[in-house]
């Protein structure tokens, strides 16, 4: 199911009561802004479905939700496990010099001396600010994983799509 035109947004994790509904876990930050993207193509055992949702509420920390047409706990069992994917074309415009992480994952990472330190595998949350993961590759300087603070002006110099390279002001001996 995954390609370059779909992203994956969560999973279903269980079942939540007896009328249909299932227990979300979102990628999304925040949490609901899983809901915000419809359709959803379920992946599960090879299979992709198309499918909506009719209600969902907060449960605790986590989200539930019912599909529309499931309306019982058997039903409702034969989603668990599913991927939850949307298309890339449902996210909402950003303004210029604004990134989606999935933009950034797998672009080369170079300092402002053009030395190759790998590419980025993903990004973490820290709070004070995102971290960008970035593990060595062919022809980086060594073979070190790297945790760069994505800070843009300050660390991230220029963040180049069309050429798929990241610039940073990062010396590979940190």
């Amino acid at each position: 199911m995954a390609n370059k035109d779909t992203l994956l947004v969560g999973r279903i994790t269980s079942v939540y009561g007896v009328k249909g509904w299932v227990k979300i876990y979102s990628y999304t930050q925040p949490l609901e802004n899983i809901f915000a993207y419809e359709p959803w193509t379920l992946q599960l055992n090879g299979q992709a479905l198309a499918v909506n949702i009719d209600q969902w509420r907060t449960h605790g920390e986590g989200l539930v939700a019912h599909i529309k047409g499931c309306d019982d706990r058997d039903l409702a069992r034969s989603y668990c496990g599913a991927e939850i994917y949307i298309e890339q074309e449902q996210l909402p415009a950003l303004e210029d010099g604004e990134f989606y992480w999935h933009q950034l994952e797998g672009l080369q990472v170079v300092n402002l001396q053009e030395q190759l330190l790998g590419r980025v595998d993903h990004l973490m949350a820290t709070g004070a600010n995102d971290v960008l993961v970035v593990k060595p590759c062919v022809g980086s300087v060594d073979k070190q994983e790297r945790l760069i603070p994505y800070l843009p002006d300050n660390i991230v110099k220029e963040v180049l799509l069309e050429q798929e390279r990241l610039v940073v002001d990062w010396d590979p001996s940190y």
